[in-house]
């Protein structure tokens, strides 16, 4: 049916053979360290050989056929095919995981979130032009269905190719598991859950979701740090399939929030700044690898900078950058409670993946266009508040993104004349427990946060002295003229 429609005079001629993709080319595993290459007919999480690092490398002799101009316009066109496969993050999947068939991917509203432009009153208060990109807005309400789309559409294409059943198995602090549960559960019958939560620090919101989705959801005295060594020992003994950010399919998955940037911008990066908070490492390793992806095929024609953020609480990543060149040593720091909860991470997995691809994204823009700053819990919580004050929907994540934002304009690291793009990594409804605790000023002396007076919000209860059911009318009468003196009505 597809086929057919594509004979259409609507569809330009130059790109019809193109709108509806087959399986092409080869996808293959390298290892960081010891750069030996692997099958990906079993699914690989670390180095066979020396224990590295893994990250998915494509060839396909599609990507060097097609040149920049004509890739745009079939990335333009096949989003009004309006075929499910292709309707999310496969939109773009030549330079995502073409190896698996269309019949195989997972489709359930995932990507295509919008960017929203800051309210003036907000951008006022920075002082440039920025827009958050809403990954609220996903399925599970975070930026990770990205990437369980294509970890999962490739599990279900090994499910059905191998007739085996796969247990999922993830360390989280919450959006993780969440995701991972969704998923799984859309292939109930031959995949089942399992997610590993350190104990205690995952809001009941964000808990609620892998137990709705009947995840086995298991509790361990510890922080995230912990529960990923757990997973990580599992599935190096245990037949389990892995889905946090170790799995390179994830981080091809997440690649697609850099093609939706480029797409949203008319692929014109010039003069702009992508803001993420660093947890794991695993979506900012995924953001310079898809931009790097599209500057390698002349789809844009310039890299933005990216910036990377983290609370002073866990800042491993930070700590490595602010050494000298040269004299770079990573050590994993002990992490101390945060509000960004994502991000509290003392040994992120994806740290060699950071290290690679940061050294050739400079490389290739001929100078420093990665950088990272430091934010303290304080300025992501005002952040968050001031953020949904003034019209915009924000998260914890995307507060310290804002706090980010507002500490690399301050270290030089972009001008006034510059465009920032800012990761709002999930709904601010998954986070709604740390607002109720910033109004009423309950932050354990830990998290150092401590609410300003004028971002406190509290429902103001309206005590009518006329009885409702023998005076109805007077009791409606003296509720309204106490609001109207509440609100300064005339």
């Amino acid at each position: 049916m597809w086929r057919k429609k594509m004979k259409n005079k609507e569809f330009p001629e130059d790109i019809k053979d193109y709108l509806v993709p087959s399986p092409s080319g080869r996808m293959f595993y390298r290892c960081l360290s010891c750069k030996n290459q692997f099958s990906i007919e079993n699914l690989l999480y670390v180095c066979p050989e020396c224990g590295g690092v893994l990250l998915l490398y494509l060839e396909n002799p599609l990507l060097e056929k097609i040149d920049g101009k004509r890739w745009r316009k079939i990335f333009d066109y096949r989003k009004i095919l309006n075929l499910l496969p292709l309707s999310g993050i496969f939109l773009f999947y030549e330079f995502i995981a073409p190896v698996i068939p269309l019949s195989h991917i997972i489709y359930l509203g995932e990507g295509h979130t919008p960017i929203v432009n800051a309210s003036k009153r907000l951008k006022d208060i920075v002082g440039l032009e920025f827009f958050f990109k809403y990954e609220g807005l996903n399925p599970s309400a975070s930026f990770k269905d990205r990437g369980m789309a294509c970890a999962l559409s490739y599990i279900n294409y090994l499910s059905k190719e191998k007739g085996k059943k796969i247990i999922a198995i993830c360390a989280s602090t919450g959006d993780t598991s969440a995701s991972a549960a969704l998923y799984s559960s859309y292939l109930s019958e031959d995949i089942r859950s399992a997610v590993i939560l350190p104990e205690g620090k995952v809001t009941p919101e964000q808990l609620s979701q892998p137990l709705g989705h009947g995840a086995k959801v298991l509790e361990v005295p510890g922080v995230f740090d912990d529960c990923m060594k757990i997973v990580e020992y599992l599935s190096e003994r245990y037949d389990v399939a892995l889905l946090n950010s170790k799995n390179s399919w994830r981080i091809l998955g997440q690649e697609s929030f850099s093609y939706e940037i480029a797409q949203q911008f008319s692929y014109d990066m010039k003069g702009k700044a992508v803001v993420v908070p660093i947890g794991n490492a695993g979506n900012i390793t995924a953001i310079m690898n898809g931009f790097l992806k599209f500057y390698k095929a002349g789809i844009i024609d310039e890299l933005p900078k990216i910036i990377g953020v983290q609370s002073d609480h866990a800042d491993p990543v930070f700590r490595y950058y602010m050494q000298k060149e040269g004299k770079r040593r990573f050590q994993p720091v002990k992490v101390r409670p945060s509000v960004a909860q994502a991000a509290m991470i003392g040994n992120p997995v994806s740290m060699p993946r950071v290290i690679e691809l940061v050294k050739e994204y400079d490389e290739i823009c001929g100078e420093k266009r990665f950088f990272v700053v430091q934010v303290k819990e304080q300025e992501i919580m005002d952040c968050m508040i001031i953020a949904n004050r003034n019209g915009n929907i924000v998260c914890t994540q995307g507060g310290e993104s804002l706090a980010g934002l507002i500490r690399a304009k301050e270290k030089g690291y972009i001008g006034k004349s510059e465009i920032a793009i800012l990761n709002s990594t999930a709904h601010m409804l998954k986070f709604v427990s740390f607002q109720r605790m910033y109004f009423e000023d309950r932050f354990p002396d830990e998290y150092e946060v401590r609410p300003k007076e004028e971002l406190k919000n509290f429902p103001i209860k309206i005590r009518p002295k006329r009885d409702k059911e023998k005076d109805y009318e007077g009791f409606i009468k003296e509720c309204a003229e106490k609001i109207a003196e509440i609100l300064s009505l005339s």
